[in-house]
């Protein structure tokens, strides 16, 4: 089995992963070791019984996969199944490939067969398995694989595949209603307003898709999306796309706070996956429609100005962002996780955390208590033509309104924030995420909004 060593298993910890017993149901008390796909299908386990068609398992996925292993769980899989789309209070793992997506066909159908396929598809991938049964070597001699294979050999590494849909499915640019969702279209899956400061690369910006995956492991991600695309061949086509390592924030309180290429620790008062009042407040949607139980993302390509800020002395980087860039506490003192006191005042009557830090203009206590997910990574995408780095944060956000949740408080970081100065926006996008995939034939990822129809989980 080719197993990566690991310090510390985040999705073991209670109430913040999802694990799998053989029924393919969360199993409240943990999991056994994992398997890799080569092990799966190397020893003779047995096949996994995939459906005729569309691909779809003759009876649960998750269930058939287990029998394939003889009923061990795994301790790097994240379930696929569930309420919410995992990937999102999921423990947030190191790696990232985030992919937005254009949709070629006009034919509602084929746009549903595709998301059916894709959702079986990953029920199988962040099992640990091969994209079908016959895997990248298995099939005809004649015919493309199944599976590209590059992770054949590579363990789950708690693969998630999240997977959105922007506004653009709904209406085009040209105002048409391509496949006769506009009626069906969230009032809060707005077009983004462009910010102060807002550089965005048409190339960069936008789509129809989104599909997330987040893994330990980069392989294990690029393989994820890889795939998916294949899979859409002639249906879909990637319009834009980006890698990132070194998560910039915590999802769950059994992750310590990252450090962002600043040098500085990210996403302190981040939400967590162990406060269901907050997540319910802020991040799920709750109206009853298609998309109960679901969020929207926001994506941001924020491009880091090294050269500059890498010649702003200590203290000027630490009243940037109103934090000590040791420890991460508040420059009114304390621990990481104090709360910041804004009214202490510092030298000539000044407060001590200036009025246009990043903490102070950023921080729920001064946005009327509003609260995102934040589920962002690095990046590092070489040199511009000056020689300059293109690296930065690519910021992904979690909330339940982006009129609300995210807007107000962007349109207020981009005038007044320090740290602007030091920061270009050169991407974009909104998706609304879905609620989760019930474990039964036939369920797919937005099946609520194609068919108009409620799931029970």
């Amino acid at each position: 089995m080719n197993h990566r060593p690991e310090e510390h298993d985040p999705a073991a910890e209670p109430g913040t992963g999802n694990h799998t017993d053989p029924s393919g149901r969360p199993d409240q008390k943990g999991a056994k070791k994992g398997v890799s796909r080569r092990a799966l299908f190397g020893t003779g386990a047995g096949a996994v019984a995939v459906g005729a068609g569309l691909g779809w398992f003759g009876r649960p996925a998750a269930a058939a996969i287990q029998d394939a292993v003889n009923g061990e769980a795994h301790s790097d899989v994240v379930d696929f199944f569930g309420e919410h789309q995992a990937g999102i209070v999921t423990p947030a793992q190191d790696r990232l490939c985030f992919a937005a997506l254009n949709v070629l066909t006009e034919d509602r159908a084929e746009l549903v067969e595709l998301l059916t396929r894709w959702t079986a598809a990953c029920a199988r991938i962040t099992q640990g398995l091969d994209v079908t049964d016959t895997g990248f070597d298995g099939g005809s001699q004649y015919a493309p694989p199944q599976d590209t294979g590059e992770a054949h050999d590579l363990s789950a590494g708690h693969l998630t595949v999240t997977i959105g849909f922007g506004r653009s499915l709904f209406e085009d640019k040209d105002g048409k209603d391509r496949f006769g969702l506009r009626e069906r279209m969230p009032e809060a899956l707005i077009e983004l307003p462009h910010f102060p400061g807002d550089t965005l690369d048409p190339a960069r910006t936008g789509g129809d898709l989104c599909i997330q995956a987040c893994a330990d492991d980069p392989q294990v991600a690029v393989h994820a999306v890889h795939n998916l695309v294949r899979m859409g061949f002639g249906i879909v086509s990637t319009r834009w796309m980006q890698l990132g390592f070194g998560r910039t924030s915590s999802t769950s309180k059994s992750q310590n706070t990252p450090r962002n290429l600043f040098g500085f620790k990210d996403g302190t008062a981040n939400l967590k996956a162990e406060d269901p009042e907050l997540l319910n407040d802020h991040l799920w949607v709750r109206d009853g429609t298609w998309m109960d139980g679901g969020t929207y993302l926001v994506a941001r390509r924020i491009r880091m100005i090294m050269e500059t800020w890498d010649r702003e002395s200590l203290m000027g980087q630490e009243n940037t962002i109103g934090r000590t860039k040791g420890t991460g506490a508040p420059l009114s003192g304390g621990e990481e996780f104090t709360a910041p006191d804004f009214a202490m005042q510092g030298a000539g009557n000044q407060p001590i955390i200036p009025k246009d830090s990043h903490v102070r203009l950023a921080h729920p206590e001064t946005n009327n208590g509003v609260q995102m997910l934040r589920r962002g990574y690095n990046y590092a995408d070489g040199t511009d033509r000056l020689g300059n780095m293109d690296a930065g944060l690519f910021f992904i956000a979690m909330v339940n309104d982006p009129r609300t949740g995210y807007v107000p408080i962007q349109n207020k970081l981009a005038r007044q924030d320090a740290l602007s100065e030091y920061l270009r926006h050169t991407g974009s996008g909104l998706f609304a995420v879905p609620p989760g995939i019930p474990n039964e034939p036939g369920a797919y990822v937005g099946q609520q909004l194609f068919e108009g129809r409620a799931q029970a989980v």
